[in-house]
């Protein structure tokens, strides 16, 4: 057989095979690919081109559901003392350590929502959304107004943006500034209609906004609000306002915070009864942080996730050159309404910028 016929065939054989595993049915390969960790597709990625189509394919991440292999992936949002950048950056954890890969600089800080598998940003009047099986991202339709100072949360699939509009002087306050809601419904991806104005009247909202049973939480900075969207409804939360809580997260209807304010202690709000708790079993174990704008929570698979910057030496706010720690939570909850919490990993978080700043934190199901 001549080179030029065997060199013939074997393209062929490459276009019918395109993983050059002869062996093994495509089928076969999906099956085995869905089962092996999120954390390895980026190597998995440089075998050829047919795998990396394969590890960013929605067939694959349909039978990874199937097999019941989805995992939770967390991501910071992070700028940099240094250059004045924004970047999103992915949270890779194996046996040696604990560190943030880059994923993508960001035009500024916006407002960041997690949904399932992706992520939504609202910078300004654009909006866009990013696929976190494949990182890639695509625009989605602008805000009908610009909208600054800006906190979004998700309740049944629809993402609710709260800030400030422009809008005709107030008579009372002589405030250029409106606040308002708008609403991004994530199936359609369109921005609905109607845009509310609440009947309080809120000052310079925090970045701490959170969901606990389809009511919206916030605080500005000096009160603790509850919006509750079926009823386009205002109220004041006066026993969620006795707290400090910044930096907030809720897992399974309560809400959880780092209180870096006093005692160090891991406090727990329960909407129902409305009250406040102590996580019991974790005061000897959770370092101290250097301060609220360093700790921050997430809730990552049923679990509680925190990240924070430990004190120099327990006496003054100075902080070790990258000492960015995370935590991992399992929470329990005992009877008496007592919340009990065991640490499963605690490790130091490396990356390559010693001065960035942790602004947002989201989990996602891939």
């Amino acid at each position: 057989m001549s080179s030029k016929v065997r060199a013939q065939k074997e393209k062929q054989s490459s276009e019918l095979q395109p993983f050059q595993i002869p062996s093994l049915p495509y089928d076969i390969i999906v099956d085995v690919v869905a089962r092996v960790p999120r954390c390895n597709y980026p190597t998995i990625s440089l075998v050829s081109k047919s795998f990396q189509k394969l590890v960013a394919s929605s067939e694959l991440f349909m039978k990874r559901s199937l097999l019941g292999c989805t995992e939770h992936s967390v991501y910071a949002v992070l700028y940099s003392f240094a250059t004045g950048d924004y970047r999103l950056s992915i949270l890779r954890r194996n046996v040696n350590n604990t560190h943030l890969v880059n994923i993508r600089s960001l035009p500024d800080r916006g407002s960041y929502v997690a949904v399932n598998s992706k992520l939504y940003c609202v910078f300004d009047k654009i909006a866009w959304c990013m696929d976190c099986r494949s990182h890639t991202v695509r625009s989605i339709s602008n805000m009908p107004e610009r909208m600054e100072r800006k906190v979004a949360e998700i309740i049944d699939g629809k993402i609710y943006v709260i800030g400030d509009c422009l809008c005709d002087d107030d008579e009372v306050s002589g405030s250029r500034f409106s606040k308002r809601v708008m609403v991004l419904d994530t199936k359609t991806q369109m921005w609905e209609p109607e845009i509310t104005k609440p009947d309080l009247k809120l000052g310079s909202l925090c970045h701490d906004v959170v969901v606990m049973e389809d009511k919206i939480y916030m605080k500005d900075s000096f009160n603790s609000f509850v919006y509750v969207p079926k009823e386009n409804k205002w109220e004041l939360d006066e026993m969620l306002n006795t707290k400090r809580w910044e930096g907030a997260c809720v897992v399974d209807d309560v809400l959880y915070y780092y209180d870096v304010y006093k005692d160090m202690l891991l406090r727990a709000y329960d909407p129902n009864n409305r009250c406040w708790k102590v996580v019991k079993g974790l005061e000897a174990l959770l370092p101290k942080a250097a301060g609220p704008s360093y700790s921050k929570t997430v809730s990552y698979g049923g679990k509680l996730a925190i990240f924070f910057y430990k004190l120099y030496d327990g006496k003054t706010a100075r902080l070790k050159t990258k000492e960015i720690w995370w935590a991992e939570i399992a929470l329990e909850r005992r009877q008496g309404g007592e919340i009990w919490g065991k640490v499963q990993w605690s490790d130091v978080v490396t990356f390559d910028d010693e001065n960035l700043y942790m602004v947002n934190l989201l989990a996602v199901t891939v």
